[in-house]
């Protein structure tokens, strides 16, 4: 029964797979690029986001290359299975989603910034896909951790959803929650790319840039 679920059903909590309660390998203290550390605490003034959007080796690429992001790691959220291993998120029975843990500057990049590359650097209208990769796990979504940024992010969501369709897409489907736990990945997903440079990289974009 374990991989009898459909990969593009969202699991309930009550079919979820157990999990739990520590992780099963060790989490890397530093970030394998810049060197800082990819678990809290951070300094003081760091704030931190969550962003779902399709595999997330070229995802956390993305944001580790971005101006003002302090840190980056990559886990699973959005869903009920505590402590997963890959295999078990990518059986689709823990409801989580790849997703890009992005600590960040806000003197140097503005939460909206962020907010409008997410949409660019992914296509946030194929539902439970991003290209080739299905699955619930590739699902589009922003994990928030203040008011501010779930105004902001419910707000770019409109705006892109209503530029998109205007232009012949789908709406915008992006899951838009607070964070709840976040659990690291395995050391060999941690800035995957950095230490794989040809590896893949799935960026199922539009093509078309966030109205500024």
């Amino acid at each position: 029964m374990l991989f009898s679920h459909p990969k593009t059903d969202l699991i309930s909590p009550e079919h979820a797979l157990r999990g739990r309660a520590d992780y099963p390998f060790t989490v890397p203290a530093t970030h394998h690029v810049n060197g800082r550390p990819i678990q809290p605490p951070f300094p003081d003034g760091i704030r931190t986001v969550v962003f779902g959007l399709g595999c997330f080796w070229g995802a956390e690429e993305i944001f580790w290359q971005t101006e003002g992001v302090w840190t980056t790691a990559v886990g699973y959220a959005g869903g009920f299975s505590p402590h997963p291993t890959y295999e078990e998120v990518c059986t689709g029975r823990t409801g989580h989603t790849e997703s890009v843990l992005v600590a960040y500057d806000p003197a140097l990049v503005e939460f909206g910034e962020l907010v409008a590359r997410f949409f660019e650097v992914h296509d946030p209208t194929q539902g439970m896909r991003q290209g080739n990769d299905i699955g619930t796990q590739y699902r589009s979504a922003i994990y928030y951790t203040s008011e501010e940024q779930r105004a902001v992010a419910e707000e770019a969501k409109a705006t892109y959803s209503a530029f998109l369709q205007a232009r012949g897409f789908d709406r915008v489907g992006t899951e838009i929650a607070p964070l709840g736990p976040f659990y690291y990945a395995e050391g060999y997903h941690q800035q995957y790319l950095a230490k794989n440079p040809n590896g893949y990289r799935c960026h199922a974009a539009t093509g078309l840039d966030f109205p500024r």
